[in-house]
């Protein structure tokens, strides 16, 4: 039963995958699927502006991101909290537990009901969720800010209700597969400390306290692939950063709001989509942060990278369209590559 969430989540993300591979398939018979799929995810320039049906305004993005900053701050603050008052001092670098308690979701079992080993490996898996959610709260609070002070949507610009809808079950599903190995016990302690509050008030409650350092000091001790997948993310991170600051800048006023121009610098000298290309980079290190071994998080990556893909090669067709001088040798996405 506590397992249910981890499949849930599982399930569609392999439901949002599969159409995507079928739409990427060549074959003719399949260009009706294609061509639905493509209308579904355009939007913004890609989005003729004759088709308004069952779209919303592209500024919508914000609320994404909105839901994004809240839900994960939600999670963090509670999956940090368990993680300090339910796991062991740790004194050395947590040794990576194997990958069949990864591949089943993790055990459900308590901290207490553990041996000495287990309950180590336990307190991996909760730590590593924190530093997970760690991170995806430091990408979610700067595409708030993006969406708010660096993209001037253009007032016609619009997107489907499909890729609206998309949008939001994205950034509910993402942190909660960041932290799905531990999940089932992270919902057991927050419900059980609101039933406690509820009943008992908050007067007969007793005090946690709470040391800044002593909640931080446990991270420090993760392993080489959280950093190496933290290095690889921040890398994805500047990039995006810088990317977005120059698609922004590329209507130098918002009553030129129809405007558009060839983007240079940065990733944008070799790919078309060097933001999407980023993204990819992001959840990349979030994989290798998780150890690599937490299947959800496989196909969270495995999401992102087919959905970018399918949008990338839409808008790399489009600016061949727009522009005559469009440079040819850039690619969709993948450098060299795609």
């Amino acid at each position: 039963m506590e397992l249910g969430i981890v499949w849930l989540l599982r399930a569609a993300w392999f439901a949002g995958i599969l159409p995507i591979i079928i739409a990427f398939l060549p074959f003719s018979r399949l260009n009706w699927f294609r061509a639905i799929l493509l209308g579904f995810a355009k939007r913004g320039k890609i989005l003729q502006s004759s088709s308004q049906k069952f779209t919303v305004p592209q500024k919508f993005f914000c609320h994404f991101y909105v839901l994004a900053v809240i839900w994960t701050t939600l999670l963090l603050g509670t999956t940090w909290t368990y993680a300090y008052v339910s796991t062991p001092e740790i004194s050395e670098p947590f040794n990576f537990p194997g990958i069949t308690s990864q591949l089943t979701g993790g055990s459900s079992l308590f901290p207490w009901q553990k041996s000495h080993s287990s309950r180590r490996e336990h307190g991996f898996l909760v730590w590593k969720a924190v530093f997970l959610l760690l991170l995806m709260e430091v990408q979610v609070l700067r595409r708030l800010y993006e969406t708010i002070y660096v993209f001037n949507y253009s007032p016609s610009a619009r997107m489907h209700i499909f890729g609206y809808l998309t949008g939001l079950f994205f950034y509910t599903a993402a942190p909660l597969s960041l932290c799905s190995s531990c999940i089932p016990e992270v919902y057991h302690f927050a419900a059980s400390g609101l039933a406690q509050f509820i009943v008992q008030g908050k007067r007969p409650m007793p005090d946690v306290e709470i040391s800044p350092l002593d909640a931080v000091i446990p991270l420090s001790y993760l392993g080489w692939r959280q950093w190496i997948g933290a290095a690889l993310f921040f890398w994805g991170w500047i990039h995006q950063q810088r990317c977005h600051q120059i698609l922004g800048s590329l209507r130098v006023r918002r009553e030129q709001s129809e405007e558009y121009r060839i983007p240079h610098g940065d990733w944008f000298e070799v790919v078309s989509s060097p933001h999407y290309l980023a993204e990819i980079v992001i959840y990349g290190g979030l994989v290798v942060a998780s150890g690599g071994e937490d299947f959800t998080i496989w196909l969270l990556f495995g999401f992102v990278v087919v959905n970018l893909a399918f949008a990338a090669a839409e808008t790399h067709r489009w600016y061949f369209r727009k522009f005559d001088n469009y440079p040819r040798n850039r690619f969709a996405i993948i450098p060299y590559v795609y």
